[in-house]
This record gives structure tokens, C-alpha cells and sequence, in this order.
């Protein structure tokens, strides 16, 4: 049975490794992001494209609009849109409380904002029973390094979760976090990993590699799949033992 799946940032990365993995499966896929000709070309069979700026309410409403035309129910509604800012332009001042409240504002908007405003959007719409909403957050959200607005912009991701699954459990709606640690392949650290820095990532870990897209992608697959039916309310961490427990 074809399902419909909507990942925002699908155009690369993380969030286009699940978009092939669902659409291999025969699934409709809806790839959302900023940049319309990256969702165009990303190469994915027979997926549909909408370019917007999910931290703001007329990108999101528009995105809404278009999945009630083109989809109606949503299966499957992933939200990978986001990153550490890197990419982003500067204050263009060196104040430190405007570059402390241009960080923090900047990471809530691309990684919390994006994935709250899109959600509530689309919670009707989501399929009862048998719906799956997930969120990608980070091993930064329980270690607090890297970048710590981008860390506690993950982090906030968790207990909205764990209240989205209190409210949609009732309907047969599971909600859940899968948590990375260091994925390589992707545009999340631009230019700023050096390779003294890629070893000490690996060598936390205890499989002594590095994550692929693809191993959070297919963690993403299995909780939306009917097999994860009774997992809810749940962070589940792929990075390859790098962070234990939790």
C-alpha cells in the first residue's frame, strides 16, 4: 500500500537518504526545503516538491495547502529541515549580546521552529490510526557541545515530542526522536571539520566509523513502518555508541 510521506530538508543529507528509502519502497514522497532547485534535482523517483521557509507561518500555511491538493493524508511526516547556522548570514556586528541573541534566534528558528510550526499544520491531517510523526534531533541535544544554541534548539525538540505523543497516541499516531551523532555526507558542518576533529569523533564511537546518512535514514524507515507501532514518546540514538544510555 502507497503511503504519503512528507520529509522536510528532503534535498539533501539525512532527510534525502529516508526520502529514497521511502520512495524505493513504492511511497509518495513530499520533499520540502528552502532551496527549490536542490528539492528538484535531488534525484529522488517520482517524489513531489514545494520550496518554503518553514520558520515562517505563510511558508508553512502554503506548504499545508498544497498537501491537502496534492496528498490529502500524510502517512508519514518527518521534519530534518535544519543546522547549526553555519550556513546563515552573520550579525555583520561584533557586539556580544547581539551575536549571543542572533545565535540563539537563528538555531530555534531553523531547528525548532521549522519542526513545530510544520507539525501543527499537518497534525490533522496525519493518518488514523497507523501515522507516524518524527522528529531528527541530536546527540548535541544531551551533551550540550558543538554549537549550544543549535544543542538546546535539538533539545527542545524532545519534550514538545513527548507531548505530541501524549495527544496523538489516542488516535493510533506514534511520535518519536531519532538522535544522530557525527554523520558525514552532509552539508551540516560545511567547511568547518578538520580532520583532527573527524578522528576524535570517530573515536568516541564504538564501531569505529563515522554514521552515513543512510543509517539514520533507515532508523527513520523502521519508525514508520506498522513494526514500530508500540514505540512512542521515544529518542532513539544512532551514533554508534558514542552517547550510551538515555
Amino acid at each position: 500500500m502507497t503511503r504519503n510521506v512528507v520529509i522536510s530538508g528532503g534535498g539533501t543529507g539525512i532527510g534525502l537518504a529516508a526520502a529514497r528509502s521511502f520512495a524505493a519502497h513504492g511511497d509518495q514522497v513530499l520533499l520540502l526545503g528552502r532551496r527549490g532547485e536542490v528539492l528538484r534535482n535531488a534525484g529522488v523517483p517520482g517524489a513531489l516538491t514545494y520550496a518554503a521557509d518553514l520558520s515562517e507561518p505563510a511558508g508553512v500555511r502554503g506548504v499545508a495547502e498544497f498537501v491537502g491538493r496534492e496528498l490529502g493524508a500524510v502517512d508519514v511526516l518527518i521534519s530534518g529541515a535544519g543546522g547549526a547556522g553555519h550556513l546563515e548570514p552573520g550579525t555583520g556586528t561584533d557586539d556580544p549580546l547581539e551575536v549571543v541573541a542572533h545565535d540563539w534566534a537563528l538555531n530555534f528558528r531553523l531547528n525548532t521552529l521549522t519542526a513545530v510550526l510544520l507539525t501543527e499544520a499537518l497534525r490533522e491531517r496525519v493518518a488514523t490510526p497507523g501515522g507516524r510523526v518524527l522528529f531528527i534531533s541530536s546527540i548535541a541535544a544531551y551533551r550540550g557541545s558543538g554549537v549550544v544554541p543549535y544543542a538546546a534548539a535539538k533539545a527542545a525538540l524532545h519534550p514538545y515530542a513527548f507531548a505530541l505523543a501524549r495527544e496523538l497516541g489516542p488516535r493510533g499516531i506514534t511520535v518519536n526522536v531519532v538522535a544522530p551523532g557525527y554523520v558525514e555526507d552532509t552539508e551540516f558542518f560545511g567547511d568547518r571539520m578538520d580532520a583532527a576533529r573527524r578522528e576524535r569523533l570517530i573515536a568516541e564511537t564504538s564501531t569505529g566509523r563515522a554514521a552515513t546518512p543512510q543509517d539514520v535514514a533507515s532508523t527513520l524507515f523502521w519508525l514508520g513502518s506498522s513494526g514500530a507501532g508500540h514505540i512512542t514518546a521515544q529518542v532513539i540514538q544512532v551514533n554508534g555508541g558514542a552517547e550510551r544510555g538515555h
